[in-house]
């Protein structure tokens, strides 16, 4: 049975009157008399008696009003107490991000935002592996863009550049000289960011690393600790360059810079949840671009 027809009807008992059913729904009077004219045909019997002056119900109208009606307030009631459907955010998001973003920014904006709706519960997993979010049940993902991003059952929103640069640690530089130009790289550690592609596009390979790892917490760190250079987020490195546990290599040499895309699954209505964490970041990375000014070094 089609609840918007058996709506209708509960309209037009409720008030005696096509007309004023028609006024209070916001629909013209043909169509209401139109689906109640359906939903008749649809349970085969009369359900309304019409006369010229007013509207009443049959027998089996009665009955069904009777079972109709409350049924239909609760399911109204149901809907409407719905989180997603109040004015505020509300409910758990569950978000993921990888590790290094989840160290630096990531807990700041989810410490403001939990504290701007105090409705929504976060639970944000950090890692380095491509989450399913459909399969895992997640509301969104934070990712640099340079990941594959071919599943269509995702949207996708641009927040911003990430700038990456060359760093190494002055400790390093004493010991093994601070090259002057892109081919001066060769002769030098590298500690790499597995399947990282700016080492190809300076020369360099993944065999050339000394180490390699999938994680940027860790390689910055081996990186202030003299194992090489790398290259690094400016987001990542800023502080350790500030307080002088780092320099930047070759500021002169720009690498190209990737984006910070936020991924949430496809659906006609996105969470509120959802947009009002995805317009807060931006609104956090207005004051606070991931790209950094230059790093001098």
């Amino acid at each position: 049975m089609d609840l918007n027809l058996l709506g209708l009807f509960v309209a037009v008992a409720e008030t005696g009157s096509f007309s004023e059913a028609a006024r209070k729904l916001g629909l013209p009077k043909s169509s209401v008399s139109r689906g109640v004219v359906s939903l008749e045909a649809s349970v085969g019997t009369q359900l309304l008696h019409r006369t010229t002056r007013h509207v009443s119900l049959s027998t089996a109208g009665a009955a069904l009003y009777e079972r109709a009606a409350p049924l239909l307030a609760s399911l109204k009631e149901a809907v409407g107490s719905l989180p997603e459907r109040e004015e505020a955010p509300s409910g758990e998001l569950r978000l993921t991000a990888p590790h290094d973003m989840g160290a630096t920014f990531l807990s700041e904006v989810i410490a403001r935002f939990t504290a701007r709706y105090p409705s929504v519960r976060v639970d944000c997993r950090l890692t380095n592996r491509n989450v399913d979010l459909v399969a895992e049940g997640f509301d969104l993902a934070l990712r640099a863009a340079g990941t594959k991003l071919a599943d269509s059952s995702l949207m996708v929103r641009r927040l911003g550049a990430l700038d990456v640069q060359l760093f190494a640690s002055p400790m390093y530089l004493a010991r093994r000289g601070t090259p002057r130009t892109p081919e001066d790289l060769t002769e030098h550690d590298f500690v790499a960011f597995r399947g990282l592609k700016y080492l190809s596009e300076l020369g360099i390979s993944e065999k050339h690393a000394r180490v390699l790892a999938d994680d940027m917490l860790f390689i910055r760190e081996a990186v202030k600790a003299g194992a090489g250079i790398a290259v690094l987020p400016t987001f990542l490195a800023q502080a350790d360059v500030t307080s002088g546990q780092l320099v930047r290599v070759l500021p002169r040499y720009t690498q190209p810079s990737t984006t910070l895309v936020m991924l949430h699954p496809r659906a006609q209505h996105v969470p509120r949840k959802v947009s009002a964490f995805r317009d807060f970041l931006l609104e956090f990375l207005k004051g606070r671009p991931l790209s950094a000014p230059h790093a001098g070094g």
